[in-house]
């Protein structure tokens, strides 16, 4: 639980550090990200000698490389054919997504006091990032991308403890395979920009913690704690984000973030508490 809880304080770095590679294609800096976490995720498994955790078979491959890219380029092109705000609401379906595919996927109950909890998660995540969200037609294509990315990650975090038997180890090498998707998109789709010395930093801040240790911990965390649980508490990422942007000086405090944080906070309790 704890290493899961350690993901969620990673993510929510994600917006300050993306703030400060600012100016590099996104697909690029998804690929520059994967490919540091990679590495280093590499240099651990050989210096532990773990190289038979690279060997997995197909689905395996599939689930990881396929949860890890398919998510951000889903979210990317939502955020390219929609209105940021709508995105990220319908986005951060995917902590309720992971809560609810518990049951059928994993056979956990969920009650009463863990559905209050996650349905206040989403109250506040809502009154956070959702003010005055409208929802034009027009952007239906990038609505469904959204919807698809939270889909994605839900389907990848819930699937991850039937795959207890993968070691962690196997997240660098998917870490790789989403790092070279992302290059080959990235070629196909964007023109290339030499990061300079902020940029390359954030870079690496990024393949370190949220695009890289973050993937790791969560992996420990939902194999081996309570997704339902780890779902729930999901929603203080993005309330965590805009604390983190307001003590950086890109905005103030706001009565919407101040319940925001109390609804998250009293939802993440009830889950907690739930037997």
């Amino acid at each position: 639980m704890l290493a899961g809880l350690g993901a969620l304080l990673l993510w929510a770095f994600l917006a300050l550090l993306s703030t400060l590679a600012q100016g590099l294609p996104p697909l690029q800096l998804t690929a520059m990200s994967f490919a540091v976490a990679a590495a280093i995720g590499l240099l651990v498994v050989a210096l532990r000698g773990e190289w038979q955790a690279l060997h997995q078979r197909p689905l395996v491959w599939a689930h990881g490389v396929g949860g890890l890219f398919g998510y951000h380029a889903l979210y990317f092109a939502a955020l390219a054919h929609a209105p940021a705000v709508e995105a990220n609401l319908l986005n951060y379906l995917w902590p309720l997504l992971i809560v609810l595919l518990s049951a059928p996927l994993l056979g956990l109950r969920l009650g009463s006091r863990r559905l209050a909890g996650v349905a206040l998660g989403f109250a506040g995540c809502a009154l956070l990032l959702g003010g005055g969200a409208r929802f034009p037609a027009e952007a239906w294509f990038g609505f469904l991308c959204a919807l698809a990315a939270a889909l994605v990650w839900a389907l990848y975090s819930v699937i991850a403890k039937r795959l207890a038997d993968v070691p962690t180890g196997a997240v660098a090498g998917f870490c790789a395979g989403a790092a070279l998707l992302a290059l080959l998109a990235h070629l196909a789709f964007e023109p290339s920009v030499m990061p300079d010395a902020r940029q390359a930093l954030a870079v690496l801040l990024l393949g370190l913690g949220p695009v890289g240790a973050a993937f790791f911990l969560w992996d420990l965390g939902m194999k081996r704690g309570d997704p339902r649980l780890l779902g729930t508490l999901a929603y203080a990422v993005p309330v965590a984000s805009t604390l983190l942007l307001i003590m950086a000086g890109a905005g103030g405090f706001t009565w919407q973030l101040g319940l925001a944080l109390l609804l998250v906070a009293g939802g993440g309790w009830l889950a907690a508490t739930a037997r």
